[in-house]
């Protein structure tokens, strides 16, 4: 009667938490205005679901975008610029793409608040996956009572949370490559050749590459540990039941011994590899179904590369799109750190982000985890599997160029709370230290979610100065990515307030929803990114008026030079809207 009880209750707070996190999601994200990519992944999505053609895929597998891009079937009346030079020259050919999300988006159809409704909606369903995942992920290395506390913390960790609802791949690619971690662990763990095992660590993988051509960071980290003998002890066993403990054992020599043990430590490290390998080559072939089973003409753009252009091969946009990568990573991109700019990237960018935006009790977490690791040899393969590529993704981030934010590390994010859940288990013979563990890792978790509602991209924690101090500290999706423009025309209507002078940060159009505005120097619209060398106020003394300035565009985060709002940078705003400080000079 106290297991079903237990099960009951159990069942009960999950049902809970799923709900909560539906209100969460929900409540939050159709308030939310377009974000920053958000349209590019719509519009690549909704084109490849209607042609099956992945040309606008270039830097993204179509896996997610489709899936983002599918309720857009129910709206009938959808129009597609396929006429427009984007789409039939792919013109210009280093954005096209974002030239026909904007056609898509926001000139050939007038319908984006449900537009990006509907392509929001799977990535939520795509979040709870992520949790389920974590859960059997935690219920196999630690045992149920624990799968219970991974599932509530992977709901509501912040910045799972406010990625698990926009349309983008992020997210996407770090549940199919979660899923992908534990498949390949039960394959490895099983003994001989599992073909169901193997089949589904294949088909995994080929998810998680076709989900985020960065996921593809961890086939050398997979190799890595397909090398390292996590099952060792199970081999021993294993050796010293077959032959050693034979009686004719007893009569061979110790070099016999020796090649006993040296061919089974030889078969013990290739088997993982034989079997990653060959799985490996399976995923391959998932890639190809994603993308359409596609055969054309080869585009590489980079020059080292041109050369194979005059041939014809299968997914032609995969590899093009893993050439552009590979190029965007080496030159870098303008990136934003404690109120300074680089063109080149900063080698401190993520461990900065990594300590900012993650909340403590993970942090913490981590330092507990290497107490009882060291303490109970029996888990210290476990946590390594799950460590050791956590920290090898986090060190290829660091090294590439491309510092734009927090949710590039989201991958590590679901290994690290797999692992940390498993921290209660340290305490099980303790009385109750289990469940105060347990209490205290998930109020860890959910108590900053919702004190932030409904503003999750600007999470940071209490270490970080929290939320109010973030801006300063990291820009882009980190913090402002375009997500508070409809809140902004809320609370105008709320406070009557008919024009703003609005410096806006954000690729969704403030005329669309009918913002009476002037423009102010902001990113990445002509209207505003027109604006930085000739500012329409004064930077020294600006007039009166209402200013409405996005984070990014306030700490002029793409520019080296910041003169235009420093002004504004030294004074505290009368009201902060999420990611848009309001300031009223009379």
């Amino acid at each position: 009667m106290a297991n079903l009880a237990q099960k009951q209750w159990r069942l009960g707070l999950v049902v809970l938490a799923v709900w909560l996190f539906f209100f969460l999601a929900l409540d939050s994200l159709v308030h939310d205005s377009p974000t920053m990519d958000e349209q590019n992944h719509l519009a690549r999505g909704a084109a490849f679901v209607k042609t099956a053609d992945p040309r606008l895929s270039l830097e993204h597998p179509p896996l997610i975008n489709s899936l983002s891009s599918l309720p857009l079937l129910l709206l009938p009346d959808l129009v597609y610029p396929f006429d427009h030079p984007s789409w039939t020259e792919m013109q210009p050919p280093d954005i096209y793409w974002y030239n026909f999300a904007d056609q898509f988006v926001w000139r050939v159809n007038h319908d984006v608040t449900r537009m990006i409704f509907l392509g929001r909606l799977p990535v939520v369903f795509l979040t709870l996956g992520l949790a389920l995942v974590g859960f059997h992920f935690v219920r196999l290395f630690w045992g149920r009572p624990s799968a219970y506390l991974a599932f509530v913390m992977l709901l509501f960790e912040p910045n799972v949370l406010a990625n698990g609802r926009l349309i983008t791949t992020d997210l996407g690619g770090t549940l199919f490559m979660t899923l992908a971690l534990l498949l390949v662990w039960r394959l490895w763990a099983a003994p001989g050749w599992h073909w169901r095992r193997w089949l589904a660590a294949g088909v995994g993988l080929g998810l998680a590459f076709g989900s985020k051509l960065s996921m593809l960071a961890f086939v050398p980290i997979l190799m890595v540990l397909a090398f390292l003998p996590f099952f060792e002890a199970k081999a021993h066993r294993a050796l010293d039941k077959t032959e050693l403990i034979k009686p004719k054992a007893a009569n061979r020599n110790r070099t016999q011994i020796y090649l006993i043990t040296l061919i089974r430590k030889i078969r013990q490290i290739c088997v993982p590899f034989i079997k990653l390998v060959t799985a490996g080559v399976l995923s391959v072939v998932v890639v190809w179904a994603i993308f359409g089973f596609e055969w054309g003409a080869f585009r590489f753009p980079s020059a080292m590369l041109a050369g194979l252009n005059r041939f014809s091969g299968p997914m032609p946009t995969f590899w093009a799109g893993i050439d552009q990568i590979v190029n965007v990573s080496r030159g870098g991109r303008a990136a934003f750190l404690l109120g300074e700019t680089s063109l080149q990237g900063f080698w401190l960018f993520f461990p900065v982000a990594f300590l900012v935006k993650t909340p403590l009790v993970l942090l913490i977490g981590l330092v507990g985890l290497v107490w009882w690791g060291w303490k109970r040899p029996c888990t210290r393969p476990k946590l390594f599997f799950l460590l050791l590529p956590a920290v090898l993704y986090f060190a290829v981030s660091v090294v590439s160029g491309i510092n734009i934010g927090y949710r590039h590390l989201l991958p590590i994010v679901p290994l690290i709370i797999v692992a940390v859940s498993g921290l209660p288990t340290a305490f099980a013979a303790r009385g109750n230290g289990r469940l105060a563990v347990t209490i205290i890792l998930a109020g860890g978790i959910l108590l900053p979610t919702l004190l932030i509602h409904p503003h999750y991209l600007n999470y940071f924690n209490l270490a970080a100065g929290g939320p109010a101090n973030g801006a300063s500290i990291l820009a882009d999706s980190s913090s402002d990515w375009g997500q508070d423009l409809l809140r902004l025309q809320d609370w105008m209507a709320e406070n009557d307030v008919e024009t703003i002078k609005l410096g806006w940060f954000g690729i969704a159009v403030p005329a669309y929803y009918s913002m009476a505005y002037e423009p102010l120097p902001g990113f990445p619209r002509a209207e505003f990114l027109s604006l930085w060398d000739n500012p329409p106020f004064d930077p020294q003394a600006p007039e009166p008026g209402v200013y409405a300035i996005s984070a990014s565009s306030l700490w002029e985060s793409h520019r080296t030079e910041k003169n235009v709002y420093a002004w504004f940078r030294q004074r505290e705003p009368e009201v902060r809207i999420g990611s848009i400080y309001l300031f009223v000079i009379e």
